[in-house]
């Protein structure tokens, strides 16, 4: 038996013991069972294809002898070859049993067999044959009714029992019976795809009995769901809201799908979340409170997760966006604000709704001042406890952080001097868990830092060793959430000054790079001496080089994108982030190379010496800019 499934997917035995156990589905146990694992027998079918077409018939016999028997009972299960392309991959490994010139008589006898059985599939589904007889037993019909051209008007005849007929202004609506409707159900599971069956399929959905529990199936809104989220069904947004009304872990796998989609995603992440969730319907259904929550409280745990990681926030800012935009083409809200978000003071919800680009921007201050005042009185009175806590507060927040992005763009940009309410928000933006004391110190190092920053963009001789410096002193005393905040100052100094463009690519390289790289680096070139390097250290220095990088190519997509979409004008600084935003995306990210080969350096390529018995690396070449090349190898 091992060795018959060598060769074959390693589920085959299992799915031979289920094809037993279903036999041709005629009990309601059998066909719920059936409809439960179609997707996955589809899967294990387009694997057994790709094992098969390697062989010649006769291989494929005299090793797997049992291979007959499971086609042939995937070919009598009337559920599984009407599901999606079962049908068609059942035909492509029948094929493969095929055998144009027979060389003896077990051959021509295995040629017939399958020959008749690719007539029974092809044939199945003429709508004339007994094959479909439990399907039009389910549907209440005789299977005469079944010819194909009538298959239309059958359909259209069940959705309008379905649907609620008006007569001179009064219901007369027919109700289905309970089992009817449930029968009908699943029946429709395998068949959610065939472009007949979506009259059916909407009407299932926008039905409501007046039963006081479900009486669908639930692996009906299943199928359905997974078919809407791989796009193999269309469906108009009211049946799509009751689908997730009525069948919770639809909307939780709808959201699930978009942040596993999205958050992994290659770069160009806030266009690709514009783009998904326009597909989605998720913002459009979110209109109802019910789901905005559930998909909020994914969010929420998402965040928690992955400790505030930029790209979630990223997904729920657009997803928000694209929320409020849903709920203003609304003629008339059929729900107050605080439905969606029961925890926001009104006053504060209300200035956050607004946009950014509703306010000059000479006067941002006021609506940032007042956003910073309202949330620190929540976060830090802690007799408050109606509103959830500092982390209720920053995920309120975090819905609309183009306010924070505004907000160290105004501290750069503005002529007066900062004041501390904005600086708070910045800092309680990024670390809302840090305790009261931590965060008056992440201020006051803000604040030392951009006065720095702010004189020596005044200045006529800027330069990236003066920005870098500013970065890197007072280090030791720095509190360690400062880090990633005053990156984002420096990356947001070069795209705002004026002689940005000149030092740009040298502060993306001391913002991306880390310290102890660097070191490496500098020691190569100034001492002229090959380094080994440890292979741990090398790795963990690689490791924070990509997730460096990675943070400036999101901070450069995300900046763009808000400007887009806030129409911030400002060319130069504009046309500076996607040059910056190309050339990293073009260059490889992986490998001993690519510290350099992000920046355009020639790094050290670490070799082994075939002398050494331990098998040490060393460094041979490295050019940095503006510090000549060396070239040198040495063995210690």
């Amino acid at each position: 038996m091992a060795r018959e499934a060598a060769g074959l997917p390693a589920d085959y035995q299992f799915w031979l013991w289920k094809l037993s156990v279903w036999g041709q589905a005629a009990t309601e146990e059998a066909q719920r069972d059936t409809c439960r694992h179609l997707p996955r027998f589809q899967a294990f079918l387009r694997q057994l294809y790709e094992a098969l077409k390697e062989m010649d018939s006769s291989t494929v016999m005299g090793r797997f002898p049992t291979i007959g028997p499971l086609l042939a009972k995937a070919c009598w299960n009337p559920f599984i070859l009407a599901y999606d392309e079962s049908q068609k991959i059942l035909i492509w490994c029948l094929c493969c049993l095929m055998n144009k010139e027979p060389q003896n008589a077990g051959e021509l006898k295995l040629t017939s067999w399958t020959r008749g059985l690719l007539s029974h599939v092809v044939s199945a589904f003429r709508f004339d044959t007994k094959e479909v007889g439990l399907f039009t037993q389910c549907l209440g019909y005789a299977s005469a009714d079944y010819y194909a051209g009538l298959l239309k008007n059958t359909v259209l005849s069940l959705v309008s029992e379905l649907r609620e007929n008006h007569l001179n202004g009064f219901s007369t609506q027919r109700r289905m019976p309970p089992e009817r409707l449930r029968s009908l159900s699943r029946v429709c599971v395998p068949l959610v795809t065939l472009p007949d069956f979506k009259p059916l399929v909407e009407a299932l959905l926008i039905y409501h009995g007046q039963e006081p529990q479900e009486v669908l199936w639930p692996e009906f809104f299943d199928a359905v769901n997974e078919a809407f989220l791989l796009k193999k069904i269309s469906l108009p947004q009211p049946a799509v809201v009751c689908l997730w009304l009525r069948h919770l872990p639809a909307l939780e796998r709808a959201a699930l799908r978009l942040l596993e989609e999205l958050v992994s995603s290659e770069p160009g992440l806030p266009g690709r979340v514009e783009g998904f969730l326009k597909d989605s319907l998720l913002p459009e259904a979110a209109c109802h409170p019910a789901i905005f929550r559930t998909v909020d409280e994914v969010f929420r745990y998402a965040l928690l997760e992955t400790d505030g990681a930029p790209a979630v926030r990223a997904t729920l800012q657009v997803f928000t966006r694209r929320f409020v935009e849903a709920l203003e083409k609304e003629k008339q809200l059929k729900f107050a604000l605080k439905a969606y978000f029961p925890h926001a003071p009104p006053s504060l919800l209300t200035v956050l709704l607004q946009l950014p680009t509703d306010v000059p921007h000479g006067l941002r201050y006021q609506p940032l001042t007042h956003i910073s005042e309202m949330l620190r009185e929540v976060v830090e009175d802690q007799t408050q406890g109606s509103h959830g806590g500092p982390l209720e507060s920053w995920f309120l927040f975090a819905h609309f952080g183009g306010w924070a992005d505004v907000t160290a763009e105004q501290l750069l940009v503005s002529e007066a001097e900062p004041p501390e309410a904005l600086l708070w928000l910045v800092a309680f933006s990024d670390s809302p868990c840090d305790s009261n004391q931590q965060r008056a110190q992440t201020t006051a190092e803000l604040q030392a830092v951009l006065g720095r920053l702010r004189k020596l963009l005044r200045s006529p001789l800027l330069s990236a060793e003066a920005l870098y410096a500013v970065a890197t002193g007072s280090r030791a005393s720095r509190p360690p959430s400062c880090a990633r905040l005053i990156r984002r100052l420096l990356l947001n100094s070069v795209l705002w000054a004026s002689g940005g463009r000149a030092i740009a690519r040298d502060v993306v390289t001391a913002v991306s790079v880390p310290s102890a790289s660097r070191l490496v680096l500098l020691l190569i070139v100034h001492e002229g001496l090959a380094t080994r390097i440890c292979p741990n250290a090398d790795g963990q220095a690689m490791a924070q080089t990509a997730e460096l990088t990675r943070e400036v190519t999101g901070f450069l997509e995300q900046t763009l994108y808000r400007w887009d979409h806030l129409c911030t004008e400002a060319p130069a600084s504009r046309e500076l982030a996607r040059e910056l935003l190309a050339e990293l995306q073009s260059k490889p990210s992986a490998g001993p190379r690519s510290w350099g080969h992000v920046f355009g350096w020639c790094v050290p390529s670490a070799q082994t010496d075939p002398k050494r018995p331990d098998g040490v690396a060393f460094c041979t070449t490295t050019l940095l800019p503006d510090m000549g090349r060396v070239s040198e190898e040495a063995d210690g």
